[in-house]
């Protein structure tokens, strides 16, 4: 099966594949042999469209030289379930989310999940399950763009341990959501996140502009 990634500009996305895209929506195609993640990002922004194709012999290959390429801050975070089938969502910058946070200095991305999820939800992580998959996205410090690359796992909580937002870290609520009652967060999430709950089932299809 051919490779595929997804890098993330706000709402717009970068797709590296090996396959010329079929059926896709409205799209640039973005040369491979001449790119360079931080020149194209600032130039991403200004174009109308949302969906970009860079079409490479090895996808793997070639996002690890874009990671060679640009500094890379290393993240994790968790979806986690509880022992009624619900999924625990934040709430942060007006937009519904997964905790996730940076690395710390020697951290492994499993600790480093568990940590986030605890720190930002106020629970106890039970159990750390797979990993779901990596996700990208592209931002700025302090005008630099940066790639931020998230890795996720599946983990389980059990009791019923009173949720407490991490309010220093932006967060306003933390709460739980049955699998069917998860459309308030398809409709305000990050593009990203909605990759991470494809990956696990949640949800069966993305919106037509990240069909790729």
């Amino acid at each position: 099966m051919a490779q595929k990634y997804r890098i993330y500009i706000n709402q717009k996305v970068i797709l590296i594949t090996e396959k010329v895209p079929q059926n896709a929506a409205s799209y640039q195609l973005i040369d491979g042999q001449t790119f360079n993640l931080t020149t194209i990002y600032p130039k991403i922004l200004k174009y109308n469209i949302g969906l970009f194709y860079v079409i490479c012999e090895d996808a793997k290959a070639f996002i690890k030289e874009v990671e060679r390429s640009i500094a890379v801050i290393e993240a994790a975070g968790g979806l986690v379930k509880n022992d009624e089938g619900n999924y625990l969502f934040i709430y942060r910058n007006d937009k519904w989310d997964l905790p996730k946070g940076k690395l710390e200095d020697g951290e492994t991305k499993k600790t480093g999940a568990v940590r986030e999820v605890e720190e930002e939800c106020g629970i106890t992580v039970n159990a750390l399950q797979k990993k779901i998959c990596k996700t990208y996205h592209v931002y700025t410090i302090k005008g630099t763009p940066v790639l931020k690359k998230t890795h996720w796992y599946a983990m389980k909580h059990k009791g019923h341990e009173k949720l407490k937002p991490q309010k220093e870290e932006g967060i306003t609520d933390v709460r739980w959501f049955k699998k069917g009652d998860i459309d308030p967060i398809l409709q305000n999430t990050f593009p990203s996140i909605v990759d991470v709950l494809v990956k696990t089932g949640l949800v069966k299809e993305r919106p037509a502009l990240l069909l790729g």
